[in-house]
Parts: structure tokens; C-alpha cells; sequence
């Protein structure tokens, strides 16, 4: 099957709404869906613990192709990203329950995946949203009782 140029509207850091909100230390990605700040999902980010660990994930990425999909596991979440095409990807998340692609351009995505770096450093500001996932995940029931 032959490529298709992706006309979708994508996130790219050159893009005039601010859609992210930081990274926190965690390796979160905090987006404003479609700009709309009250409407803000943190993705499960890529997080090595080494340069050696991080070098083959981002070749790995760097050589997707259409229809191709590569999973980013974390201890309790994961991560799944589709290469639509030659520069769209998706990141796979859930809003309120329902399934939904957040579409990135190559560069945005490559540039996000390279914060996994260990020598990487969130800004002062964005350690406050690693609080925030922190009490998200405190405030969801641990277990159901039948």
C-alpha cells in the first residue's frame, strides 16, 4: 500500500495554540487537547534509565513506517504510537473514558520522546504537574468490591 499524505490537523511545536503544558518529571506529556485548557490529558511518556536503553528506542521510532505501531511500556501504563504516515503519528489515550488519537507531527513527537534522556531536566514549573498526576491517581478507587 502506497503512503498517503496526512491533511489532519497535528500537534507541531511550531503551532499557534498552545497545546503543551510542560513535561513533568515523570516523563508525562501534558497536552491541552486542541489548545482548550481546560480539557489537559497527561500521555505516559518514554522513560529509560539509560543513554544505551534510549538509543535503540529512538532509531526504532526514527525508522516507523505507515501502519506500523510501536509500544512504550512503563511500569503501571502504557504507551502505543501509530505511524500514520510519513509525518503524522498518533499517541493513543483515553478523555473521559472513550478512545482517542492525538495526532503529532515527527519533529513534536521526536522532540518528546528525546525528554527521556537521563540528563534531561523538567522546568521548575512542570513539577507541580507530576503532583497533580500524583493526586489523579490517588483519587481513583484501588479496587472494586462486588
Amino acid at each position: 500500500m502506497e503512503a498517503f499524505f496526512c491533511l489532519s490537523p497535528r500537534y507541531r511545536l511550531d503551532d499557534e495554540l498552545s497545546w503543551l503544558e510542560g513535561i513533568d518529571p515523570s516523563r508525562h506529556y501534558w497536552i491541552r487537547v486542541n489548545g482548550d485548557k481546560n480539557l489537559t490529558v497527561a500521555l505516559p511518556g518514554l522513560l529509560v534509565s539509560s543513554k544505551n536503553e534510549l538509543k535503540p528506542i529512538m532509531e526504532r521510532f526514527r525508522s516507523l513506517q505507515p501502519q506500523e505501531q510501536m509500544k512504550l511500556s512503563r511500569i503501571a501504563d502504557f504507551c502505543t504510537i501509530y505511524c500514520i504516515s510519513h509525518n503524522c503519528y498518533a499517541v493513543e489515550a483515553k478523555i473521559n473514558g472513550a478512545p482517542v488519537w492525538h495526532l503529532f507531527d515527527r519533529e513534536t513527537l521526536d522532540s518528546l520522546l528525546m525528554t527521556a534522556h537521563p540528563d534531561w531536566q523538567c522546568a521548575p514549573k512542570d513539577i507541580d504537574l507530576g503532583r497533580r498526576l500524583l493526586l489523579r491517581s490517588l483519587e481513583k478507587v484501588a479496587a472494586n468490591k462486588n
